[in-house]
């Protein structure tokens, strides 16, 4: 209330004078860049001179401080945690026991920082057990990163409450950065570093030091590539090249796996070594899932049989799988994995990414800092200590003197003033003058080290040791005084000091480097041959190869072929080259492009694989005619005809682009379906053969070329309900026959010179009589001599028959039996097969 203001509020600076006006966009600029610099530098990227981040930094010194070396015993994690937390990273427990487990885990890190004891996970993804159940300590080698941090090595700066002081950065006699690596997520970038072999990197920075000017070439002579925890493979060098020169680029790692043959006699994949940072039990139940769901044929069992001593994953084949087939499904899905690296880190205090030279440099300059200052620290200390050597020896040769002159003084600091020459000796009493040989002029330090020493030390043989140990600490200053003096011999001590490190924890690499050669597609492992592809109503499709069915007489019954189930049947039989793409026409007027090995691959009493597995059908939706695209080029037609006898061309070159859902080929109406399509160049002539027995040909290029969406024209004028029941495209010269089957098994040959060119849309020529025998017309085909053709009934049954057992007769004849079928069942579709000899 204005009552309550102190009566001198006048003179009080209202607290709007206070507030400054600012835009909020400028404020919101602001604060954002201070948030993110605060991450970048506090938290997420690494240092380049000792390749940590704060929270790294922080737990190792803060294990150093609490003496849990590599000589103690263990200690509980929860006190590690709880001590950095406190005292220097005033964080979640959580991230720091996070980060502390990922620096004890040999398969995160290639070198690790710190020495588990307990449960710290597993490459499965376990989580480490609880903080207050693990216990650790620092690994021998992280002691390396902390050496001489008392020697004034480093700055150091105040904790979070300014309680205490902390290293900025740790010494680091190892160049961790390149050997653990880092990863890590901040505003607006991200680092990934791989980690590296500590012999070959030691090796870099040696030869760095020995040529300045070398180039990364010159060191990949060294470092040949990043080296993995896990192992692996690394394929190919010319990404890492690419990752050394600019600091960037996408390794591709690859599993360790061989193939062997197991006591049933069957092949079986053993895979003892998995990409880095990749979850086992993840790619196990991924690999198992695709098994199951048939992306991956051939497999019959699988095991993970991983211990203490290592990974493996066993994966049985079925007896006559082929294994490389197998081997390339799990290479595509699941053994191969990619690294990306960027070589972004902190380099005086502002995000840099780094070639490889670049950060050897970096970490060299820091080393280089830290060996001078701990040389000028030693330096200070041994200049002392050979002052105080000094004094031990002059009181040596003046023992008597000293003796007297210590015993008549009344006090210490009296006797100190004597030996310092302050104090006249005259002064003291019961001591003449002439018992003392000569003045003292000591200096303070060496004054009061003297009033320290026992009497003991003043003997002759005390002496000799003095002056021994005066010696080697005059020694000891030459030499660091010639270190700071040249570099070279500074540089010298970094070459000695990583020998060491070298010799003391080198080991052999784990990762391999294979050569790429190429990316083995799952085509180039799949057998090349002619097929037999088996579509249902129901759309169930499969693919068996043509040379499991031996010819037979014309006449026979055939063989099995396929196993509709209850109220399926076969719809269409074609043939195909496994390495083909095939265009997939269906009723509806759709297209669809699909590789033929796509297919799954199964026995002659299958049933097949549904192919909404493999094609996006619509319900109602079947395939009824198929179109190699080996076989045509872009500037030739694809000629469609449909039920209704419509027939329309269209270039090629609009079916280029092929949506995995399917695109449109052409518009079919409402009562009407594709029948069939034919590939031609619009020089020829078509032959469209009804349901009825009639047969119509004509120039194609009456029917005009269209686009993918339009009708088309009228191709004959069909009677009655009579329909279309196939479609060969044709030339003048042709010497092949028109083949028609009935749907009761019964066909014929006639020259197609026989059918006269015609107009478009008549009503054609009689082709094959259509009695209570015959039935309907199945479907026509251009056939040679040579060839054979392969009939499949609606009940699965199969039948191939060399063309020439088909005897050759002009139209409007009977024809004779192709193949006997059941009263209840009738052909579906038949394919030719070209003379392959």
């Amino acid at each position: 209330m204005s009552s309550d203001l102190p009566e001198n509020a006048d003179s009080v600076e209202a607290p709007a004078a206070n507030v400054e006006h600012v835009r909020i966009e400028d404020e919101m600029e602001q604060s954002y860049i201070d948030y993110a610099m605060s991450v970048i530098a506090g938290r997420a990227l690494p240092d380049v001179r000792d390749g940590l981040k704060p929270v790294h930094r922080r737990i190792l010194y803060a294990m150093n401080e609490l003496g849990v070396t590599s000589g103690s015993s263990h200690r509980k994690s929860s006190s590690i945690v709880g001590e950095t937390m406190g005292d220097y990273h005033p964080h979640g427990d959580s991230a720091i026991y996070d980060t502390l487990v990922r620096m004890a885990q040999d398969f995160s890190l290639r070198y690790p920082l710190v020495d588990g004891q307990g449960n710290f996970g597993s490459m499965d993804g376990d989580p480490a057990a609880a903080m207050r159940y693990t216990e650790a300590r620092m690994a021998p080698i992280a002691e390396e990163m902390l050496e001489d941090l008392d020697k004034d090595t480093v700055d150091f700066q105040s904790n979070y409450d300014d309680r205490l002081t902390e290293p900025e950065v740790l010494p680091a006699k190892v160049p961790n950065l390149l050997l653990n690596g880092s990863s890590g997520i901040a505003v607006g970038m991200s680092t990934n570093i791989p980690p590296h072999n500590l012999g070959e990197i030691v090796d870099a920075t040696v030869h760095l030091i020995d040529n300045p000017d070398c180039t990364v070439e010159d060191l990949m002579d060294h470092v040949k590539g990043p080296d993995f925890p896990t192992g692996g493979n690394i394929v190919g060098r010319d990404p890492i090249y690419s990752a050394y020169q600019t600091g960037r680029g996408r390794i591709r790692m690859r599993a360790e796996y061989e193939i062997q043959r197991n006591d049933s006699g069957s092949d079986q994949i053993v895979i003892s070594e998995l990409p880095f940072q990749e979850n086992k039990a993840r790619i196990v139940k991924r690999i198992a899932d695709d098994v199951n769901e048939g992306i991956i044929e051939g497999v019959s069992d699988l095991r993970d049989e991983s211990d203490r001593d290592g990974v493996r994953i066993v994966i049985d084949l079925k007896r006559g799988a082929n294994a490389d087939v197998v081997e390339n499904q799990l290479l595509e899905h699941h053994l191969e994995s990619t690294f990306g690296v960027i070589n972004l880190a902190l380099v005086d205090g502002q995000p840099q990414v780094l070639s490889l030279k670049e950060t050897l440099r970096h970490y060299l300059d820091h080393r280089k800092e830290v060996v001078r200052r701990r040389s000028e620290h030693d330096l200070a200390e041994a200049e002392d200590r050979a002052h105080i050597l000094e004094g031990r020896l002059k009181a040596v040769d003046n023992a008597e003197a000293i003796v007297n002159l210590i015993t008549e003084s009344e006090d210490r600091e009296q006797a100190q003033q004597a030996l310092e020459g302050n104090l006249d000796l005259e002064e003291l009493e019961g001591v003449e003058y002439e018992d003392v040989q000569s003045e003292f002029d000591f200096s303070a330090e060496q004054a009061e080290h003297i009033l320290r020493m026992q009497i003991g030390s003043l003997t002759s043989m005390e002496a000799g040791e003095i002056e021994e140990e005066y010696e080697d600490v005059q020694a000891q200053i030459e030499y660091l005084e010639s270190v700071l003096e040249s570099e070279e011999k500074l540089l010298g001590v970094i070459k000695d000091e990583l020998s060491e490190i070298k010799e003391q924890y080198d080991d052999d690499r784990r990762t391999k480097i294979l050569e790429d050669e190429g990316q083995v597609t799952h085509e180039d492992l799949i057998p090349e041959e002619d097929c037999l592809v088996v579509v249902t109503e129901q759309d169930y499709i499969k693919r068996m190869p043509a040379e499991n069915f031996d010819p037979q007489r014309r006449g026979g019954k055939g063989i099995i072929g396929a196993d509709p189930k209850e109220g399926d049947r076969v719809s269409k039989v074609f043939r195909a080259n496994t390495h083909d793409y095939l265009l997939c026409f269906t009723n509806q007027g759709q297209v669809y492009r699909l590789k033929t090995y796509e297919i799954p691959e199964m026995g002659r009493t299958a049933r097949g694989k549904s192919a909404v597995n493999i094609i996006d059908l619509d319900d109602g939706e079947e395939i009824t005619a198929v179109v190699d695209t080996d076989e045509f080029d872009d500037d030739e037609c694809l000629t469609m005809v449909t039920r209704q006898g419509y027939v329309k061309r269209t270039h090629g070159a609009e079916f280029d682009n092929i949506l995995s859902t399917g695109i449109i080929a052409a518009d079919i109406g409402e009562d009407d379906e594709l029948i069939d399509v034919e590939v031609t160049d619009g020089t020829g002539d078509l032959v469209i053969g009804t349901e009825h027995g009639m047969t119509i040909r004509f120039d194609e290029t009456e029917a005009r070329e269209m686009g993918r969406t339009a009708r088309g024209v009228r191709g004959i004028d069909l009677e009655g309900d009579d329909r279309v029941a196939g479609m060969v495209a044709t030339t003048d010269d042709d010497e092949r026959a028109l083949l028609t089957v009935t749907r009761q098994g019964y066909g014929k040959r006639t020259p197609l010179t026989e059918y006269r060119a015609q107009s478009r849309y008549g009503k054609g020529l009689i082709d094959i009589k259509t009695d209570e025998r015959n039935g309907p017309v199945a479907t026509v085909k251009a056939v040679e001599e040579s060839d054979h053709i392969v009939v499949m009934s609606d009940d699965g049954q199969i039948m191939r028959c060399p063309v020439a057992e088909i005897s050759t007769v002009g139209r409007n004849t009977k024809g004779v039996t192709i193949m006997e079928v059941d009263a209840d069942d009738s052909v579906a579709s038949v394919t030719v097969l070209p003379d392959t000899e």
